[in-house]
């Protein structure tokens, strides 16, 4: 009887690292691919920020408008991408349980799925500002429409990509999540199993 106890604790004391080993892949996969996206959308603002800089000085008319609006708009995307990137450094230091994991998954997708429909508003505002500048004849309307048209346009791209890279993340962590599985509770230790 001794040797039947003792054969389970052994076999969950094994696979409890190689679980642990699963979440903390998971999740460093997960986070490294916010603070690469993050990255990514901090040289597109850096970028936006500088040329509609200085093609606002150089312009006239709508493209002035155009070029000013990319500037503004991409200022708020720098400072996104720098509160991702923060987000990101502090949750790699974090301890990743197989719940925390799970919630910070679902977590990631709902924001990404409600930021494309965000990216789609700030199209159809786009549309919407360059045909009331168009119909009464001003600049501003014309040129702030046609930035977030491009804006909300790369916006959309970008949040589709990276819902598409992370509901792979998601899948994994779904086929990896089922059977036997040993974490700490409020209560102490717990063993589940998941199917």
């Amino acid at each position: 009887m001794r040797y039947i106890l003792f054969l389970i604790l052994f076999s969950l004391s094994v696979s409890v690292p190689a679980q642990q080993n699963f979440q903390d892949s998971m999740a460093v996969g997960r986070i490294t691919l916010q603070k690469n996206n993050m990255w990514f959308l901090a040289a597109w603002a850096g970028a936006n920020i500088m040329q509609g800089s200085i093609s606002a000085s150089n312009t006239t008319g709508n493209d002035h408008y155009f070029h000013q609006m990319n500037a503004y708009w991409n200022t708020v995307n720098l400072a996104i991408a720098g509160l991702g990137l923060y987000a990101a450094k502090k949750q790699l230091a974090g301890i990743h349980t197989a719940d925390r994991n799970r919630t910070g998954q679902q977590k990631i997708e709902k924001i990404l799925l409600l930021n494309t429909g965000l990216d789609a508003a700030y199209i159809m505002t786009g549309l919407y500002l360059h045909e009331r500048g168009t119909r009464l004849n001003r600049d501003q309307p014309v040129g702030y429409g046609n930035s977030l048209m491009l804006q909300g346009g790369f916006l959309l791209v970008f949040d589709i990509i990276q819902y598409a890279e992370n509901r792979k993340n998601g899948k994994a962590l779904e086929k990896g999540s089922t059977g036997w599985q040993m974490g700490t509770t409020a209560n102490g230790v717990g063993l589940a199993y998941r199917f």
